[in-house]
């Protein structure tokens, strides 16, 4: 398939490439076109001539403001895509953006996928991600053959944004369990335990997650070099929290790690791994 791809960075360019390497004609748009240098692609100079040479387009890319210009903007998706393409869009966006950007496609017959993804850079690197889809049941099957390329548990969660909902739930488990990891290692440490022994005896029991392996070994080794920004992380607790006063539902231990994250982000490490909230709590 003529596929095309915008968001280059440390999932994207990976993802892109598995899609190449499957056999699919990969087309790409750059906002730094020097993020395509090196793909095996064709760089194309609007997302309107992208969006006309694929029949499928992928985007993963940081913000509502983002994903709406790139569809829905001057020269973007929606004025070169043809009636009966697919935008699969595995950003982390609002659920009721996925919805809007969803209709005013539809408006044009242009399908779309809320798609985002779990597993991070590396289970981009691995094509090992959960990919959570909202939207037509029939278009995704159809598009199931690429994302097959990209994961390995693919959830029909529901209609448009439905797939956001669910990136949501995740972000809500998956930062509270490492505020939980950085919590537990800094009772550790204060209390004069060694930490690397704590985390290796709580990974055998029921504590043990994939979290206390990934983020608590980061925290034992005090490597908070960006695995995933802990930016977006904040970003994601932002919709988050919106959804959830929307929806009229109670989060209080979302409200808390939320303000462990706006520490984080005061003392400038947001473009370090979110691993840096153990940092956040040998502040105090």
């Amino acid at each position: 398939m003529k596929v095309g791809f915008i968001g280059l960075g440390a999932m994207g360019r990976p993802m892109a490439l598995h899609l190449q390497r499957a056999g699919h004609d990969l087309h790409v748009w750059a906002r730094r076109p020097e993020r395509a240098a090196g793909l095996p692609a064709t760089l194309c100079a609007t997302p309107a001539e992208l969006g006309h040479r694929c029949e499928v387009v992928f985007t993963i890319i940081t913000s509502n403001a983002d994903v709406e210009t790139v569809a829905l903007g001057p020269d973007g998706l929606s004025d070169g895509m043809a009636p009966g393409s697919v935008l699969i869009d595995c950003s982390t966006i609002a659920p009721d953006v996925a919805r809007k950007i969803a209709a005013k496609l539809g408006e044009r017959g242009i399908h779309m996928l809320d798609a985002p993804v779990s597993g991070g850079a590396q289970g981009a690197i691995d094509a090992t991600l959960a990919i959570m889809a909202g939207g037509d049941a029939v278009v995704l099957e159809r598009v199931r053959p690429l994302l097959e390329c990209l994961g390995q548990r693919i959830v029909h969660i529901g209609p448009n944004g439905a797939g956001q909902v669910a990136k949501a739930c995740n972000q809500m488990i998956m930062v509270a369990a490492i505020e939980a990891a950085a919590e537990a290692l800094r009772l550790a440490a204060a209390s004069g335990v060694d930490c690397a022994k704590v985390k290796q005896a709580l990974a055998g029991g029921s504590a043990a997650s994939r979290v206390l392996d990934v983020m608590g070994e980061r925290m034992v080794r005090r490597d908070f070099a960006a695995g995933i920004e802990a930016r977006l992380h904040h970003k994601d607790f932002g919709l988050v929290l919106e959804a959830a006063r929307k929806s009229g539902v109670p989060v209080p231990l979302t409200a808390t790690v939320a303000q462990q994250l706006n520490a984080l982000m005061a003392q400038g490490w947001g473009r370090d791994d979110t691993a840096s909230l153990l940092r956040v709590l040998e502040l105090t």
